[in-house]
C-alpha cells in the first residue's frame, strides 16, 4: 500500500465541469463521496493509502471544490446522474462506495435506487439520515451559522483571518500538514478580495431542503455495508443506529476514536478499518 499521488482530472457532465482526484494503480473500482462544504483531496491520505489496490475516484461533486457551480440543479438525483455519467465515462459497472456525512446520505439514495452499481457501500457518520420533520426548517438559519462546515463559507477579510477560523474547527483539529492542505484547497479568494468557501450558497440552500426532507435508507439492501462510528460524530446513539439496522441486512458497524471528520484526524486508525472491510468484500460484483 505505497504512496501514490493522484491524478488531477476533468470531465464535462450535464452541462458542468466535473474535477476529480484519481489514483489508478489498481484494478478495483473504489469511489470516494465528501461530505457538504467539502472536497476531494480530503480524501487524501486513504487514496494514498489504498492505491495498490484499487482504481480510486475521489469527485468533487457540483458546486464544491473546482467543479462546475450551476445556479440551480443540487437535488440528490442531480447528484446521482453526475455520479452515473462519471461511471460510464470511466467504463464502470459498479464499484466500491465510501460517503461521509452528507456523501453518505448520498450514497445510500444511490443504493436504493440502483442497488446494483454498489458493490460495497462504506458509510462514514452519516449527517441526517432520516427525514426530519418540516417544523425543522425553521431553524436552518441558524444551522447556517453554528455547523462548523459552513463556517468558512463566511466572508473573511484576508487569507490570515479565514486560516484562523479553521484552525478554531473540529476538522481541522491538529492542524496537520494534511489538514492545511485541505483547508488551502477549500477556500478561495473572491472578486472583492475577501477570502470564503469554495461551496456555493446556492448549492447550501437546495441541498439543505433535500437532506431534510428525503430519508436516506427506505428499503431492504443486501449490499456488504460497514457504518463507522467515531467517538465525537454525530451518530453516538443506539437510537440512531436504528434505520441501518433495519435496511441494510449485510451491515457491520465499527466504533473508533475520532470526531466527524476522523479520517482526517485520525487516519492511522481509519484507514485500516476501511481497509479491512473491503479486502473481505468479494471484488467482483455480487451476482
Amino acid at each position: 500500500m505505497g504512496k501514490l499521488l493522484p491524478i488531477h482530472r476533468e470531465v464535462f457532465l450535464n452541462n458542468i465541469k466535473l474535477c476529480y482526484r484519481e489514483w489508478n494503480k489498481g484494478k478495483t473500482p473504489l469511489l470516494l463521496l465528501h461530505g457538504l462544504a467539502d472536497h476531494s483531496l480530503v480524501w487524501s491520505s486513504l487514496g494514498d493509502y489504498l492505491a495498490s489496490d484499487y482504481q480510486i475516484i475521489a469527485p468533487d461533486l457540483r458546486g464544491h471544490g473546482e467543479s462546475g457551480k450551476p445556479e440551480s440543479g443540487y437535488s440528490f438525483e442531480d447528484y446521482i446522474e453526475d455520479l452515473e455519467q462519471l461511471m460510464m465515462k470511466l467504463q464502470w459497472e459498479s464499484c466500491h462506495v465510501i460517503g461521509h456525512s452528507w456523501g453518505a446520505k448520498l450514497a445510500c439514495l444511490w443504493a436504493t435506487k440502483h442497488p446494483e452499481k454498489l458493490r460495497s457501500l462504506t458509510l462514514v457518520d452519516p449527517f441526517f439520515i432520516g427525514k426530519i420533520p418540516d417544523i425543522f426548517k425553521l431553524t436552518f438559519p441558524i444551522l447556517y451559522r453554528v455547523l462548523s462546515f459552513l463556517k468558512l463559507t463566511q466572508s473573511f477579510a484576508s487569507y490570515d483571518a479565514i486560516a484562523e477560523k479553521a484552525k478554531q474547527l473540529p476538522e481541522y483539529q491538529g492542524w496537520t500538514p494534511l489538514q492545511q492542505a485541505v483547508f488551502q484547497g477549500a477556500v478561495e479568494q473572491k472578486a472583492d478580495g475577501t477570502w470564503s468557501s469554495k461551496f456555493v450558497i446556492q448549492a447550501r440552500n437546495e441541498i439543505f431542503d433535500e437532506v431534510m426532507a428525503i430519508a436516506g435508507l427506505t428499503q431492504k439492501l443486501a449490499i456488504p455495508s460497514l457504518l463507522i462510528r467515531p467517538s465525537q460524530g454525530v451518530n453516538r446513539f443506539a437510537w440512531q443506529l436504528k434505520p441501518y439496522q433495519k435496511y441494510l441486512e449485510n451491515l457491520e458497524v465499527q466504533a473508533m476514536k475520532g470526531n466527524h471528520w476522523s479520517f482526517l484526524g485520525n487516519p492511522t486508525e481509519f484507514n485500516p478499518i476501511v481497509a479491512e472491510f473491503l479486502n473481505r468484500v468479494p471484488r467482483s460484483p455480487i451476482v
